[in-house]
C-alpha cells in the first residue's frame, strides 16, 4: 500500500515537472498560443456549422474557417494598426501647432473661474501656464519617441513577429479541426469532481465570449461612433482617437469618456459652444446607448460581474500581462467568482448533510 502511495507521488510529481517544462519551452510564444487558443474559442460555431455542411471533411471547414478568421479579425486589425502609426505622427503635429492658441484659452478659463478655485488651483501649482505647456510637450515627446520606438522595434524584429503570427494561425487551424477531441481529453484529466468540471469550462467559456466578442463588439461600435462624430465636428487624427476610444471603451464606468470629455471641454473653452454640446449629447446618449443595448445581448446578463471587478481586473490584467490582460484579468476574476460559489455551494450542502444526520441521529 505504501509502495503504491510512492509510485503515485513520484508519478504525480512527473506530471508536475512536464507540465512547467512544456509551459517553460512555449512561454516565448505566448500571445501566440493564447490568441490562437481565444480565436479558436470564437470561430467555434463556425467550425462545427461548415463541418456539418461538409460532412466530415474537417480539413477543409478548418480551412475555411482559418480564412474567415483572417478575413473578419485579423486584416482589418492591421489596417487599423498600420493607419494609426501615420494618424499618431499627424496628431502629434496638431497639438504641437495648436500650442499657442491653447495658452491663451487656458488663461481666460482660469481667469474666469472663481476666485477661491483659481486660490486652490494657485496652491498646486496649476495656473503656471508655461509649466503645463511645457510638461505637456515634453509628454507629447515622449509618447512620439515611444511610438516611433516600438515602431522600430517591431521593425527589427520581424522574423519573431512573423514566427509567432505563422505559429498563431497554425494552432488555430488545428484547435478548429480537433477542438472537441482536445476539450474532452482536457476534461478527463482534471482532476475534479463532473460537476465543478462542467462548471467551470461552461464559464471559461463564456467569459471568453463575453470578453472577446461581446466587449470587443461593442468597443468597436463605440470607437467607430466616436470616430464619426469627431471626423464630422472637424477634429483632426479621427481614426487615432476613434481607436483609443474603441480601445478605452474596454473599461467600465470610465471608458470613452476620457476621450470625448477634454475634446468636449476644448469645444467650450475656445468657444465653440454649438460643436461642444453636440459632442456632449452625441457621445452621453447615443454612444452610451450602445453599451446598455448591445452589452447585454452580446454578453448576457449569465456573466455578468460587477463594474468595479471588471475595472479592476482589466486594469491589474494590462498591468502585468499588458495587451493580453484585458482578457486574462476578467477571466481569472470570473474563474476566482466561479470557483469560491462552487465551494460555499458544498460546504452548504455539507453542513445540511450533517444537520439531516444529527436530527435522524435524535
Amino acid at each position: 500500500m505504501s509502495g503504491t502511495t510512492f509510485h503515485q507521488r513520484v508519478f504525480h510529481l512527473l506530471l508536475a515537472i512536464v507540465s512547467v517544462a512544456l509551459g517553460w519551452i512555449l512561454l516565448p510564444f505566448f500571445g501566440a498560443v493564447f490568441w490562437g487558443t481565444i480565436l479558436a474559442i470564437l470561430f467555434q460555431p463556425m467550425q462545427r456549422y461548415l463541418a456539418a455542411r461538409f460532412g466530415r471533411r474537417r480539413n477543409l471547414a478548418a480551412l475555411l474557417t482559418l480564412g474567415g478568421t483572417i478575413v473578419i479579425v485579423i486584416l482589418p486589425l492591421s489596417f487599423i494598426a498600420a493607419t494609426m502609426v501615420q494618424e499618431i505622427g499627424l496628431a502629434y503635429a496638431e497639438i504641437k501647432s495648436a500650442q499657442p492658441d491653447m495658452t491663451t484659452y487656458f488663461q481666460k478659463a482660469i481667469h474666469a473661474l472663481p476666485s477661491t478655485v483659481q486660490t486652490l488651483l494657485e496652491r498646486f501649482g496649476l495656473t503656471d501656464v508655461a509649466g503645463i505647456q511645457k510638461r505637456l510637450t515634453d509628454g507629447a515627446a515622449t509618447i512620439s519617441q515611444f511610438v516611433g520606438a516600438q515602431a522600430l522595434s517591431i521593425g527589427q524584429n520581424t522574423f519573431d513577429f512573423v514566427i509567432s503570427f505563422g505559429v498563431m494561425l497554425y494552432l488555430v487551424f488545428f484547435l478548429l479541426r480537433d477542438g472537441p477531441e482536445i476539450g474532452g481529453r482536457i476534461r478527463r484529466a482534471l482532476p475534479l469532481d463532473t460537476l465543478h468540471k462542467q462548471h467551470l469550462i461552461a464559464k471559461f467559456t463564456t467569459v471568453v465570449r463575453a470578453t472577446v466578442k461581446g466587449n470587443i463588439a461593442v468597443a468597436a461600435v463605440q470607437g467607430f461612433l466616436g470616430g464619426v462624430i469627431f471626423m464630422l465636428l472637424g477634429i483632426k487624427g479621427a481614426l487615432l482617437w476613434g481607436a483609443l476610444m474603441a480601445f478605452l471603451s474596454l473599461l467600465p464606468a470610465i471608458g470613452a469618456a476620457l476621450v470625448w470629455a477634454p475634446a468636449a471641454a476644448y469645444f467650450l473653452l475656445t468657444g465653440d459652444i454649438w460643436k461642444g454640446v453636440i459632442l456632449i449629447v452625441f457621445c452621453v446618449v447615443v454612444i452610451g446607448l450602445v453599451d446598455n443595448i448591445l452589452r447585454p445581448i452580446l454578453v448576457g446578463k449569465d456573466v455578468k460581474m460587477p463594474d468595479w471587478c471588471v475595472l479592476l481586473s482589466t486594469l491589474g490584467g494590462m498591468a502585468i500581462f499588458g495587451i493580453n490582460g484585458f482578457v486574462i484579468g476578467p477571466l481569472i476574476a470570473a474563474l476566482f467568482m466561479a470557483s469560491w460559489d462552487l465551494y460555499t455551494q458544498d460546504e452548504e450542502v455539507s453542513a445540511n448533510d450533517d444537520a439531516d444526520s444529527g436530527t435522524a441521529e435524535e
